[in-house]
């Protein structure tokens, strides 16, 4: 943990929406999730690493939650896609890591799955593992991240406080020009809306003309895309990670998700053709797990009405939108 702590949105006067923040104004104020990093920094070239969430601290296998993913642009490498639009469900922890690091990630992942007490005649594990491209200042050919590395950040994941900015998997990624990073956000709805919360984690590593709260800071400094051929490269990515303790089934944690790029877009990010974006969304009501083996033919579920869910994408794009410029100013 760094010394100083890093300024956030809020530390500086900034207050993005109109929703208030849970406790810790991060992913984790979701009951039930967890983030654990492992940062790799070494020599002069080696700027990467993992960060994982957790739904739960259950198995995951064993009681899969309710999830969607959407797409924004698909340049990108977002492992176990299909089976989660197929079946509207989470059963691995979400990994971020390097695009090149991808498939170790994913060994590491199953692993992990298969040593969970319950797992012993498992044969099929959909890992889910997202990325970005950090080879502006890692040595990304290198592929440094071990499956030792995803398997600590698994071990390491705790509830609290999140650590933002260059840590994690977002050691070696670039936003807008600037350096980008890990960053996190929530917001809690009044108890008259349910009192549901909403966290995102992001990992920014993507281009556009940078807006703070709707001021247009990129074009101010004049650093944005196509000022100058300096400021073309606008490719990246950037991985967005949606939980919430509302019953929403996987339609609708969809629509939540979709809420989640406007935020993107609220920062002035473009998704451009080199861009990989995704969204990940998932529920952590109990009520909704998903266990993996049952006698029973149906479940029956208690879910939002479609008309409740309108507050939630609100505080969707509201903790999108803080989490991306956290990354920022905590890089």
């Amino acid at each position: 943990m760094a010394s100083a702590q890093p300024k956030r949105a809020k530390d500086i006067g900034l207050s993005i929406g109109v929703l208030p923040a849970g406790k810790n104004n991060a992913i984790t104020d979701v009951g039930g999730v967890q983030v654990g990093q492992i940062t790799l920094m070494r020599a002069d070239s080696i700027r990467t690493g993992v960060t994982v969430i957790l739904p739960h601290t259950g198995n995951l296998f064993q009681q899969k939650v309710p999830a969607a993913v959407y797409v924004g642009n698909g340049f990108g490498k977002l492992a176990g896609t299909t089976q989660i639009k197929e079946l509207g469900n989470l059963e691995s922890p979400v990994v971020l890591t390097n695009t090149l690091n991808v498939a170790t990630a994913m060994d590491a992942v199953i692993d992990y799955t298969l040593a969970q007490k319950g797992n012993e005649t498992v044969q099929s594990v959909n890992a889910v593992v997202g990325e970005t491209n950090d080879g502006y200042l890692n040595d990304i050919r290198g592929r440094h991240v071990r499956k030792e590395d995803v398997l600590e950040a698994i071990r390491q994941a705790r509830s609290g406080p999140v650590e933002e900015g260059s840590v994690g998997a977002g050691t070696g990624t670039v936003c807008f020009g600037f350096k980008g990073g890990i960053g996190t956000a929530s917001r809690k709805l009044p108890q008259a809306l349910g009192g549901y919360t909403v966290g995102v984690l992001v990992q920014t590593n993507f281009g556009g003309v940078l807006q703070i709260d709707g001021v247009p800071v990129g074009e101010e400094l004049k650093k944005y895309y196509l000022r100058d051929q300096l400021n073309n490269t606008v490719d990246g990515s950037c991985m967005i990670v949606v939980a919430t303790d509302a019953p929403l089934d996987s339609r609708n944690l969809e629509r939540l998700a979709q809420r989640a790029f406007l935020g993107l877009a609220k920062t002035g990010g473009i998704a451009s053709n080199g861009s990989g974006d995704y969204v990940i969304a998932f529920s952590t009501d109990s009520t909704l797990r998903i266990p993996y083996q049952t006698n029973e033919t149906k479940q029956a579920v208690s879910l939002l009405h479609n008309d409740a869910v309108s507050p939630l994408f609100m505080a969707a794009i509201e903790a999108t939108e803080e989490a991306i410029i956290n990354s920022l100013l905590t890089a």
